[in-house]
């Protein structure tokens, strides 16, 4: 078997960026990539291939648009995902579906992890089919297509069509605007971290806002009003990328590794017996509403080791290597449950903040949905914060795994932070303790979150970078379809438990982590 054929066993592109500026830039790539926080290895430019342009803040026009498509992208995104949390349960009466709590927050759980999920699509769709920026387009209109059947079909019809669409348009939108953004920028260009920076404002400026409008609009006028708006946001980012999409380089349309005509038909093949083995477990109850985040989540742990088997079994890398794959391991187990608490704030903070938390203020209640407002002000405010910390103390920074290690135990202290509350009645916990338990989340988050795309690439042996940050990825799709898992066990009248066990495991968790760093870093050969 010849090195292409071997690296075929895996197709797909990195989950946040396809391979099109790598192929069309250098060896540096990587190394910037990692620089600026993102999880692309190699999404540089040539090196004379910078956009010299400064009408954005300094950074090429060309920025602007795709700024614009993710913060409109994340604020239909975050808008309508707490949304359709009480859409699911609340009762017809209310204007909800009167589903279970369980079945509920499942779906949830389930719908975050197939987003994650469906980047891995998205990027080998860019690698091998279209590019990243034609990727990126076409994926804005699916989502949009999915916000507007929210909008505008009644009951499950509408919650079945449009949370698929949103979850793959939003997995491809979200595999390939950095990498996208990457092709502005030569690997020495002295603008690409604060461009970056500058995007990663837009997508929390989204997140912020998005939550904001659509929770006012859906206390007002209702659910599928919310619905609507969401998809005006992202009817209004699309717009404007449709227009501004001539201006983006040549790179960003390379399909660097395009799929050979005659394996078209394997391919069309292969999906037409997945869907057609999706819809018979659909129809047969196999696969329904209560077991829907197991399910997404044996297909992540299927996938995962079939990652790890197909990399660690290779001929084509190396004794360190090997190592390092192995080194990832605990990495990826620590994330993993580090996310399946992080998650909840999806499924089990909005129920709680719904009926558990004080939000009014002079005879006034604030909608639950705004709570999901204050965690992108943290970001940020500490995020810059963070990257001066590790800049200021360099070779010096705790290393990688105790970085995780220290994240993980945040999140499950943040967990028990919820038990001097527990067994209140309505509207008995203070807003002020949901802020400081958000901003312990936030912290924990800026721990792994940035640090394990970093780390991903590092480890990554040279002929699998895009395979190991999918590797990344699905530890997110684990953990978020796991957090949908175990909200089915939170009980408001018996909250004790539920805080004290999650937050005890992920303590061990954590902990277990710290007391490996010694043999973590060996494994690791040099990468800290």
């Amino acid at each position: 078997m010849d090195e292409r054929d071997e690296r075929e066993q895996v197709p797909v592109g990195p989950p946040d960026g396809a391979t099109a500026a790598a192929e069309a830039g250098t060896a540096h790539g990587a190394r910037a990539a990692e620089a600026s926080g993102t999880d692309h290895a190699g999404t540089a430019a040539p090196d004379d291939g910078s956009d010299h342009d400064t009408r954005f803040f300094g950074q090429p026009w060309a920025l602007a648009h795709i700024f614009g498509v993710e913060m409109w992208e994340r604020f239909s995104f975050y808008g309508m995902q707490v949304v359709m949390t009480f859409y699911l349960y609340f009762s017809v009466s209310e204007g909800g579906l009167g589903l279970p709590q369980p079945t509920a927050l499942g779906i949830i759980g389930a719908y975050g992890g197939t987003v994650y999920l469906c980047t891995i699509l998205g990027a080998w769709l860019a690698d091998r089919l279209l590019g990243s920026e034609r990727v990126l387009f076409y994926s804005a209109i699916v989502i949009m297509a999915g916000h507007v059947a929210l909008a505008a079909l009644p009951g499950f019809a509408g919650v079945g069509v449009g949370l698929v669409l949103v979850a793959l348009g939003s997995g491809g939108l979200k595999a390939n605007a950095t990498s996208v953004i990457g092709t502005l920028y030569s690997a020495k260009d002295p603008r690409r971290d604060a461009g970056f920076s500058l995007f990663y404002l837009g997508i929390n400026l989204g997140a912020f806002f998005g939550p904001i409008i659509t929770g006012a609009v859906r206390d007002i006028a209702g659910f599928h009003w919310a619905f609507l708006v969401a998809a005006i946001g992202m009817g209004l980012g699309l717009l404007q990328y449709s227009f501004g999409r001539k201006s983006l380089p040549p790179q960003s349309r390379v399909i660097p590794n395009p799929l050979p005509k005659k394996r078209y038909p394997v391919v069309i093949g292969v999906a037409i017996a997945g869907l057609a083995a999706l819809a018979v477990l659909v129809l047969t109850g196999v696969v329904n509403a209560d077991n829907l985040s197991a399910s997404v989540a044996i297909v992540t742990v299927v996938a995962a080791v079939a990652y790890f088997a197909v990399i660690l079994t290779s001929r084509l890398i190396s004794a360190d290597e090997r190592s390092r794959v192995f080194g990832f391991i605990p990495l990826f187990i620590t994330s993993t449950a580090f996310w399946s608490l992080y998650q909840q704030q999806f499924t089990v903070v909005p129920v709680y903040s719904e009926s558990k938390l004080d939000r009014t203020f002079f005879g006034w209640t604030m909608p639950p949905e705004w709570v999901q407002s204050i965690n992108p002000v943290f970001i940020i405010v500490l995020s810059g914060v963070f990257a001066a910390i590790w800049t200021k103390l360099g070779d010096r920074q705790p290393s990688t795994p105790v970085k995780f290690g220290v994240g993980t135990i945040l999140m499950g202290c943040a967990f028990l932070l919820f038990l001097p509350f527990a067994g209140g009645g309505a509207n008995s916990t203070p807003l002020l303790a949901m802020v400081g338990i958000l901003f312990v989340f936030t912290v924990a988050e800026l721990l792994v979150s940035p640090i394990g795309l970093s780390v991903t690439t590092k480890l990554a042996p040279d002929k699998f970078h895009t395979q190991m940050v999918a590797l990344f990825f699905l530890s997110v799709a684990l953990g978020t379809s796991v957090s949908g898992i175990v909200a089915g066990f939170y009980d408001q009248e018996n909250e004790v438990p539920y805080f004290t066990i999650l937050g005890g495991l992920a303590i061990v968790v954590g902990a277990g982590l710290l007391v490996s760093v010694k043999p973590v870093l060996k494994l690791m050969r040099g990468v800290r």
